[in-house]
């Protein structure tokens, strides 16, 4: 009977259970019944019902406390070989992306607005020669790697680690003189957080509830980079990711932006800068919620209430998630690859041109064409680039972003022709760049081609040979082929750089 009222005073099924376990199992008389009782709800802080005078800090989720754990040992924790260089690819990209995008209008207007800021000579503002403070360099050179969409992706997450989690990383390296292996292991880490809060708010149905996905998981991602790097312990880094839960935002409506400069800063600056700034701040003292992912109306209450909480740690230190991205093959959006891929195999093959066609039907994931059907930035049509393909035989950087031949009457006379159809049997949860294209000619002869896997994807790769040639073409018209050359020499061996901070020389202009 004592057993019984203690367990209701508890007040939980769970502690009921426990505690008429401990009571009845062991028989006891009912003076030691109630000893049983209290000392079960004092071993069992986890599960009782919270006093009044119980804090918040006393409740940490398990997720939590492996999460935090794996974010603040990272740095000691060896990468494997072929991850190491798989990321060294995505970080030569980066770069690339973030030297071409600093000559863009939007990275000309972050240029702009950094120089009024001020701040502290702790890293630098990549292609330029402003030293600023981290949390500005992080905003600008977030801003040049997503001025247009020559960055990574990682498919599955819908977000574009690199422009957000190398920024924050290179901010901290150079702010504390790191080493090339320290800031590597954090990216590592970075791409890994990153992709995982997006799973876990399951990032298609939260795309189409109006948030942008990247916007979200990258500030976690730069984050989780840069609080390694600072060597938060484990109790700073669950503030750190409270104050980065503090500044989550992005808002689908930047897909309407035709001159892609909120699209930068939504998805590369304020990321970048916010993921760092949290870390920041955390480091100078600032306390906070020691677990924003679990306890009452918690983020996932917020954002996402059907979550797969757990897929933030899900095959955490074992599977890394810079092994399912992508790296573009052309400087276009994403979904945009696997038609280009095709319709290129099939010109190479069949020696057709624009004139020829009289119909060309590329069917694609329906989800993926959501996000580039008709869109008004040139970058981001897959209407307007196959037209483009058509007429030129190929998608340079040059004619992906001449938004003057949005209006071409020539271009604009092909765009007739061409039809993309949504297919839900091409969606897959990778998002593998897929497409299966018809094509017919005036002549009568119809073609027919596809991929499962366009090139970039993780399942067909970019090599380093092909890295290097998409990075040198766009970063010599900036920094000349010598000295591109010596950088991307470097950035090839980044493991063994003593100090980040030493790649100034070669990315300032």
């Amino acid at each position: 009977m004592y057993a019984l009222r203690i367990a209701e005073a508890i007040g939980t099924t769970v502690e009921c259970i426990a505690v008429i376990f401990i009571a009845g199992v062991r028989q006891v008389r009912e003076g030691v019944a109630i000893l049983a009782c209290a000392m079960c709800y004092s071993f069992f802080p986890l599960l009782k019902k919270k006093s009044p005078a119980m804090s918040e800090k006393d409740l940490v989720s398990p997720m939590m406390q492996q999460l935090s754990m794996y974010i603040a040992t990272a740095l000691h924790n060896p990468v494997p070989d072929r991850v190491c260089e798989r990321m060294k690819v995505h970080i030569v990209d980066t770069f690339a992306a973030m030297i071409s995008g600093s000559r863009l209008l939007p990275g000309q207007r972050a240029i702009e607005y950094v120089k009024t800021l001020g701040g502290n000579p702790h890293a630098g503002v990549i292609g330029t020669k402003i030293v600023t403070s981290a949390v500005n360099a992080a905003l600008a050179n977030g801003m040049f790697g997503h001025a247009d969409e020559t960055d990574d992706t990682h498919p599955p997450s819908l977000t574009h680690p690199g422009t957000s989690v190398v920024p924050a990383a290179m901010a901290i390296g150079e702010m504390r003189g790191l080493t090339g292996l320290q800031v590597l292991r954090a990216v590592v880490l970075g791409y890994d957080v990153c992709s995982r809060l997006l799973l876990s708010l399951r990032p298609m149905p939260f795309l189409r509830s109006g948030h942008h996905a990247g916007a979200f998981g990258q500030a976690f991602g730069a984050a989780a980079a840069a609080g390694a790097l600072l060597n938060l312990d484990v109790r700073q880094v669950r503030y750190m990711l409270s104050y980065t839960a503090q500044q989550a935002a992005g808002l689908y409506t930047m897909f309407r932006d035709p001159e892609h400069i909120e699209k930068a800063y939504g998805m590369g600056g304020m990321p970048a800068h916010n993921g760092t700034q949290a870390a920041l701040m955390v480091e100078s003292g600032f306390t906070g919620v020691d677990d924003v992912f679990s306890g009452e109306r918690d983020f996932f209450f917020t954002f996402s209430p059907e979550a797969d909480r757990e897929a933030l740690v899900r095959g955490l230190g074992q599977d890394y998630e810079v092994m399912r991205g992508g790296i573009k093959r052309w400087p276009v959006g994403g979904p945009i690859q696997g038609p280009l891929h095709v319709l290129r195999d099939l010109m190479q093959e069949q020696r057709f041109k624009a004139d020829d066609v009289e119909k060309l039907t590329a069917r694609m994931p329906d989800k993926e064409l959501e996000i580039v059907n008709n869109r008004d930035m040139p970058d981001i049509s897959v209407q307007h680039l196959l037209a483009v393909m058509l007429i030129d035989g190929d998608v340079t950087f040059e004619s992906a972003h001449a938004i003057d031949r949005m209006r071409d009457p020539k271009v604009l006379k092909v765009r007739e022709c061409i039809e993309a159809v949504g297919d839900s049997t091409l969606t897959d949860a990778e998002r593998r760049w897929r497409c299966v294209m018809q094509v017919r000619l005036k002549d009568g002869r119809t073609f027919e081609h596809q991929t499962m896997a366009a090139k970039g994807s993780y399942e067909n790769p970019l090599s380093r040979d092909e890295e290097q040639e998409k990075a040198l073409d766009l970063v010599v018209p900036v920094l000349g082929r010598a000295r591109s050359e010596e950088l991307l020499a470097e950035l090839w061996n980044f493991e063994q750089i003593a100090d980040v901070s030493s790649l100034r020389r070669l990315y300032q202009r």
